[in-house]
């Protein structure tokens, strides 16, 4: 396509759900929006698990057709033996085809104006305009600007000199063969000495397997499929960074989702995090636009809101990220053990919840069989998890 040569108010960088959201808000408020994609098709390659919260797949705005399966439980299994499981009886989350989600979300951004361009990478930023490659103009694009969507190893924020996220997880995933209960999550604490390895059950018979770490992750997934069938398909990679970027503006820029390190310690996700970041900047785009503003002291009100919003959140996950790193197997099947206890899953089933875990943290620690999990947490360091 074509691209106006008098420029943009915005451009968004990237066309995952964070970037397409972005672009959906901007276009949304009458700003004339462009937004820029590396790959040919809009969805594609996948890098995600996705199993996304109702909360998160709600912040998508998109019809069920996306939709795969539903959960309402998840099930911690040891390699040593213990389970512990829980069943909300209600939907907690779905499973998802991201590039039927991640191209309704871009449609949803075309129809109200914002234009795309695929096939073109931003390789360069002049003053206030990008330099493309690809299939797009090479020559400078206006902008007013700019919000860089555009991945774990943001290529933006590398151009700026815009500090990175603080780690960075390696992941590997295969849809397997596999009978499990299919409104049940399986999480894997020990398939991964830095995180964990999972099963999400996308159809009968049938469920995603993965892990992620920090190193060694071929051989650490070897290790964990052969716990499923023998016939992978749809084999995948991704990275996760944890750990927000000290600063997610300036030079004219807003940072969202996981090119800020937006995902959650947690689990990985950052659909949630990254959509909710993506309609903040969107936002201060708007405001910036309509008042000729884009110097960072008025560019800083992005983070205070983002911050506002879900900081806190995020800073609890990086202290119980640091926490697991200390975890051994023997931890983890004491904990297992500990949380096999009537008032601690039925509060794990109502509290329970994948974006916001410190609310669950402090109901568990108000029960009384919260003390059974203090002697293995004490084991692994508890005083990470303060403040």
């Amino acid at each position: 396509m074509s691209v106006d040569p008098g420029g943009y108010d915005v451009i968004v960088v990237g066309a995952g759900p964070a970037g397409t959201a972005a672009a959906e808000a901007c276009a949304g408020s009458g700003l004339k929006t462009l937004c820029i994609e590396e790959h040919g098709t809009i969805g594609y390659p996948v890098q995600c698990a996705g199993l996304l919260s109702n909360a998160a797949f709600a912040e998508c705005r998109v019809s069920d057709r996306a939709i795969l399966n539903r959960v309402s439980g998840a099930r911690i299994i040891s390699a040593a033996g213990p389970s512990v499981g829980f069943d909300a009886h209600t939907t907690k989350a779905v499973v998802v085809d991201r590039g039927i989600l991640d191209r309704e979300m871009a449609q949803n951004a075309a129809s109200r104006g914002a234009e795309f361009l695929l096939k073109t990478r931003v390789c360069g930023i002049r003053g206030s305009a990008v330099i493309t490659r690809g299939a797009g103009p090479h020559g400078p694009i206006p902008f007013r600007i700019l919000i860089a969507a555009d991945g774990p190893r943001s290529t933006v924020a590398r151009m700026l000199g815009l500090q990175r996220a603080k780690i960075f997880l390696a992941g590997i995933q295969a849809e397997v063969p596999y009978a499990c209960e299919p409104s049940s999550v399986e999480i894997y604490p020990d398939a991964s000495p830095h995180f964990f390895g999972w099963a999400i059950p996308t159809a009968p018979g049938r469920a995603r397997a993965g892990l992620c770490a920090l190193e060694g992750v071929p051989a650490l997934f070897s290790a964990f499929r052969k716990r499923f069938g023998d016939d992978p398909v749809e084999l995948v990679t991704g990275t996760i960074p944890l750990g927000v970027m000290e600063k997610t503006f300036g030079h004219r820029t807003l940072v969202v989702g996981d090119a800020a390190g937006m995902a959650k310690p947690t689990s990985g996700g950052g659909v949630y995090t990254g959509v909710r970041a993506a309609r903040h900047a969107a936002a201060v785009a708007a405001e910036a636009c309509f008042q000729d503003r884009f110097d960072d002291a008025f560019l800083a009100e992005y983070e205070r809101r983002w911050q506002e919003d879900f900081g806190n959140e995020l800073a609890w996950g990086f202290r119980l990220f640091s926490l697991r790193q200390r975890m051994g197997g023997q931890a983890f099947e004491n904990i297992i053990r500990a949380l096999d206890e009537p008032g601690l899953l039925r509060t794990i089933g109502e509290y329970g919840d994948m974006d916001r875990p410190s609310l669950l943290i402090k109901k568990l620690l108000l029960q009384p069989g919260a003390l059974r999990l203090v002697p293995p947490l004490m084991q692994a360091g508890l005083q990470s998890l303060m403040p």
